[in-house]
This record gives C-alpha cells, sequence and structure tokens, in this order.
C-alpha cells in the first residue's frame, strides 16, 4: 500500500468534482444565512466523544461548508486511500519508504497491548519492557531513593534534547503542572549558550538530573549542549568526592579489623569519583550505547527506543523521561492511554463521524480551495501554552513537503503554516487580522469547561470561556453596514462622523472555525488531543500523497553548517561561497573580540 503508484490530487476525479462545486458555489456560502435556514445545523456538523475524563466536543459548523462539500471531501478521502493508508500504518507497513522504516509511534503507547509487527516481529515486548524500566527508574528518583553524588536526592530535572527531543516533553510538561508531583524540569535545547547558561545558573550540581536526549547521540545540537552541561556539573564536583564512597570508608574503619581496612582502602584509591559522580547524575535516551558509555553514563541509566520512532512523535517513547519525573508514571501511562483512546477511534469510527478525518478534511477544503496558507491554533487554557509551537513542528515538518511518493512534483499547496498563542493574550495581538486581514486563516479554539485555577470562584475562567465563545461567534457573524451605523449613531456621532469611521467599524464575517471543548485537561484528555491532530496530519499527507515521516528538509543547512564552522575559526577572509554568505562571515570575522 505504501508504494502504491498515485495520481496527483488534482487529477482525481472527486477532485474535479469539488473544484466545480467551489467554482460555482463557494463564494455563497455564508455561515450566517445557513444558521438561520438550518436549526439543525450545530448537530450536523459536531460530534462529541465520550472518554473516561469526560466529552470531547469538536464543532465544525463554523465552517464554510454543506452537505454537498462534505459528502465530496469524504469521497475524496475515500479515493485517496485514506482508510486502507491508515491500516498499512497501524499494521507495521514501512509507510515512511523513503528511510525505508514503519511508522508505529501509536506502539509507543497501545494499552490493549496487542501485537503490533515489524518484520515479522512483535514489538510490544520490547516496549512494555523500556516502559517497566522507565518505571522504576522514576520512582526511585521521585521518591528521593536516588541519591546525588553527595548524598542529596534531586530536586531539579534538565532534559537537553533538540526537536522532537525538546519540543513535545517541554509542552506536555507545561499542559500538565497542576500534575506536578516530582521534581522540577527544566530544557535546554538550543545551542546558543545562553539558552544554558540560564537554565544551569540557579540549579545546583549535586540536586541535578540531566537527561541527554538523542537517538543517535551524535546531534551537534545536543551533544554540544550535554558536553557543556557535563562541564559545568565536573567544575561543581571536582573538589567534593562522592559521599557514598567516604561512607564507606568510615563505616569500614568503625566496624571491622585493620587488614579488611587496608583492603578496602586500596579499593578506594583504584576508583573513580569522577565516574561515580557523572553515574549519579546523567541518564541517556538513546540507542547508541558505545557513544553513550564513551560519554560516562552507566548502560543501567539508558533507555531505548527505535527507529520506526519519529523525532517529533516521540514523547510517548524514553523520550517522555522527563515528563514522566514531573508528573510520575502513573499520569504518563495515563497520557499514554488517552492517546490509545483517540488511536482507537481513529481505527474504528466512519470518515464522516472520525475527528481527525473531518479535521484534516476542512483543512484540505480551505488550504487547497480557498488558498488559505495557515492555520491558527487557539488554547483558551494557559497550561496549553505550548501546543500551537508543539504543533508547528509536528504539521510543519510532516507535510512540508512538494515532492509526491510517485517522485512527482506536487500542483498544489500542501503543509500549512501553523501558529498561534493562548487566548486571551492572541486577542490583544494578532485577532485583527483575523478579523478583518486580508487572508484567510482558519482557526481551531480549544477550551476546557473546568479549570484547575478557579480564581475568584471562577470568574476568571468564566470570562475566559466568553471570550472563547465571543470570538468564534465574531468571526462567522462579522458585523454588518447596517449595525454597525445603528451603534455610531446611537453613540452621539455626527453625520459625517458616521461617514468617516463606518467603513472601518464593518466585519465581513464567514470567517471559519473549529471549537474543541473537553471536560479538563488531565493527562489522559491530553494524550487523546495530541493524537487527533498526529492523525490529522497523517490524512492530509495521505490526501497530498507525501511522505509525512521524513525531514530532508532539516539536513541541508546542517550539512553546510558543518563547512562553515571552521571557517569562522580561521581569521582569512573566505570566498568560496555566494556574495552573500562570503559577506556575512567576513563582517562576523571582523567584528569579533
Amino acid at each position: 500500500m505504501a508504494n502504491v503508484q498515485r495520481p496527483l490530487l488534482t487529477e482525481e476525479p472527486a477532485w474535479k468534482d469539488l473544484q466545480g462545486y467551489y467554482e460555482h458555489h463557494g463564494s455563497k456560502i455564508n455561515m450566517a444565512h445557513m444558521f438561520k435556514e438550518d436549526t439543525n445545523r450545530f448537530q450536523k456538523f459536531s460530534s462529541t466523544l465520550s472518554t473516561k475524563d469526560g466529552d470531547l466536543l469538536l464543532d465544525y459548523s463554523k465552517n464554510r461548508i454543506d452537505d454537498n462539500v462534505m459528502q465530496k471531501l469524504f469521497q475524496l478521502a475515500r479515493d485517496r486511500q485514506v482508510e486502507p493508508m491508515r491500516n498499512a500504518m497501524f499494521s507495521g507497513e514501512k509507510i515512511n519508504f523513503t528511510e525505508d522504516r514503519a511508522v508505529l509511534h501509536i506502539a509507543l503507547r497501545n494499552r490493549s497491548n496487542t501485537p503490533i509487527m515489524v518484520d515479522g516481529k512483535d514489538v510490544m515486548p520490547e516496549v512494555n519492557a523500556v516502559l517497566q524500566h522507565m518505571r522504576e527508574f522514576t520512582d526511585e528518583v521521585r521518591s528521593g531513593a536516588w541519591k546525588g553524588y553527595t548524598g542529596k536526592a534531586i530536586t531539579d530535572v534538565v532534559n537537553i534534547g533538540i526537536g522532537g527531543s525538546d519540543l513535545g516533553p517541554l509542552m506536555v510538561t507545561e499542559a500538565l503542572k497542576p500534575y506536578q508531583k516530582g521534581p522540577n524540569v527544566h530544557f535546554i535545547s538550543n545551542v546558543d549558550g545562553t539558552h544554558l547558561a540560564q537554565v544551569l545558573k540557579p540549579l545546583k550540581a549535586d540536586t541535578t538530573l540531566f537527561i541527554i536526549a538523542s537517538k543517535t547521540f551524535t546531534t551537534q545540537e545536543t551533544i554540544t549542549n550535554a558536553t557543556s552541561a557535563k562541564q559545568w556539573f565536573l567544575e561543581s564536583a571536582k573538589n567534593r568526592p562522592p559521599l557514598d564512597l567516604l561512607r564507606h570508608k568510615i563505616n569500614v574503619n568503625v566496624q571491622v579489623s585493620g587488614d579488611v581496612i587496608q583492603q578496602y582502602t586500596a579499593e578506594l584509591v583504584d576508583a573513580d569519583p569522577v565516574v561515580t559522580a557523572v553515574s549519579k547524575h546523567f541518564a541517556a535516551l538513546s540507542t547508541n550505547v558505545p557513544k553513550v558509555k564513551e560519554f560516562g553514563i552507566d548502560e543501567k541509566n539508558m533507555f531505548e527506543f527505535w527507529d520506526w520512532v519519529g523525532g517529533r512523535y516521540s514523547l510517548w517513547s524514553a523520550i517522555g523521561m522527563s515528563i514522566a519525573l514531573h508528573i510520575g508514571m502513573d499520569n504518563f501511562e495515563e497520557l499514554l492511554s488517552g492517546a490509545h483512546f483517540m488511536d482507537q477511534h481513529f481505527c474504528s469510527a466512519p470518515l464522516e463521524s472520525n475527528l481527525p478525518v473531518i479535521l484534516a478534511l476542512l483543512g484540505i477544503w480551505y488550504h487547497n480551495f480557498f488558498n488559505a496558507e495557515s492555520i491558527a491554533l487557539l488554547p483558551y487554557d494557559q497550561y496549553m501554552h505550548r501546543f500551537a509551537a508543539y504543533f508547528q513542528q509536528g504539521d510543519m515538518e510532516s507535510n512540508g513537503k512538494y515532492i509526491t511518493r510517485s517522485g512527482k512534483r506536487v500542483n498544489y499547496t500542501t503543509g500549512p503554516i501553523v501558529w498561534g498563542e493562548p487566548g486571551t493574550n492572541g486577542q490583544h495581538a494578532f485577532y485583527q487580522l483575523i478579523h478583518q486581514g486580508t487572508r484567510l486563516i482558519p482557526c481551531d479554539f480549544l477550551l476546557p469547561v473546568e479549570t484547575h485555577n478557579p480564581v475568584q470562584a471562577g470568574l476568571h475562567h468564566e470570562i475566559l470561556a466568553a471570550n472563547f465563545l465571543a470570538q468564534t461567534e465574531a468571526l462567522m457573524l462579522g458585523k454588518s453596514m447596517d449595525v454597525a451605523e445603528r451603534e455610531l449613531r446611537n453613540s452621539g456621532m455626527s453625520d459625517d462622523q458616521v461617514h468617516h469611521i463606518l467603513p472601518h467599524k464593518v466585519f465581513e464575517g464567514n470567517r471559519p472555525s473549529n471549537s474543541i471543548v473537553f471536560q479538563k485537561l488531565t493527562p489522559f484528555m491530553l494524550g487523546t488531543l495530541i493524537a487527533m491532530y498526529e492523525h490529522k496530519i497523517h490524512v492530509q499527507g495521505v490526501m497530498w500523497d507525501i511522505n509525512s515521516y521524513d525531514q530532508w528538509g532539516v539536513e541541508l543547512g546542517k550539512q553546510l553548517a558543518k563547512v562553515i564552522q571552521p571557517e569562522l575559526k580561521d581569521p582569512v577572509p573566505v570566498n568560496s561561497h555566494d556574495a552573500s554568505t562570503n559577506g556575512l562571515i567576513n563582517f562576523i570575522k571582523s567584528h569579533r573580540k
């Protein structure tokens, strides 16, 4: 299935049918009119999933759609083999054909524990073994049984990674802060030394645990940061030998005879306190055993994952160690369970009631017919302030491609620009453009019914929810010239003033949005939401016939950086690049102190 040759999307009969409908009716689809004409529009274009942590509602009635549009979109999805490609992923087929890999992040959260096969082997025993290893490690650290080199418990964890090894764990730990039961968690990703310096500044080496997250253990930014963190740690520890060695020596002096003291003292002289100290403060999330051991990390503190786990889908794996340390393994497994719930829904629900499929098809409708270039993710929950940033990578790295699986260049747009901020902050920043700008920007609004922080008896959350509801209504309805004129005249303006200001007070409306409302932001519900968007991205990749699971565009700049870095060290001006790059390199070299 993964290697089936498909026509370009625009060559599909169902596409041409949809294109014809858009050309005849697209500009006439008016949401406000349709709501007046159909009192059941909300019921028709919304879907509710009941979960163990309450209901999850997707209201997509505030979109430029009607029955015909949705029927034609679902037919297009069938013609593009969305269901067979979904099944190919879940069955372990190597749908990431450019890297000859299966795509099985879904196995990491397979709470049903049903066999999932890769090359004839069930991967679930290995997945479960890593989860058990994570549980043992996190329980020991969080309980205080794990001691640092001075005998103190760990109070702070620093995750060093980049891309998927950073964005996912960072987003989730921020989103689930109400569930923190363990050490504080910090993140270092940028190779800019400022990031590392600022994170480490308030920390104490003897109570800090570093998690080095790199599958290959060769990622330049991560290993550079890890090496600098190790130097910082050793500088702090160099004059303080490990307390456990001293304790053994003292105990021996008190409890045993002289001959044994001599023998044990010799062992202490041979022991390497640096190795002992590092082993108590560094763990690795990697598959490269030799490199991990070379760095000085005890192999027992190494947690593996597999090449069928893509970086941007890896928070469900050992890469989620920082999450588990922060909120506990039970809550981490609740996160997995929520994602598994959505996996089951995605696999079993008909297209017409399948939440990821509906979201994906609405995106196709706007990006490929209305020429929308972006989508705004707008969570009305401050804990979700990194949600849009996480899916910038999840979506743009997955579907920012212009070559199809058949090797053809697309003649249609693919991956949208993903952006957004939490409400209500965004309202005072960029909503002006969404309401009255010249670009069509579809929006996803997300809101928990219940807040973790009912400040002033819930007043804050009530105001937040009111704004959430008002924005989607305002985008849909707009404000007509008649209404705007009446408001201006009622405010006491003269005719000249009204004439001058009136055009600026009109809102066209008919701006699309989805409303995603859930009971409360719990680990389970967050897992459900993340998986929903993951599968949406997958479906859109299938529709566009691109490989959503490689990222060759990330590599080119990294290759060139390896050439340029030694040139920056050499004081001689360079002329081996284009004029702009030569000029930039030489300017930097000439202005360094």
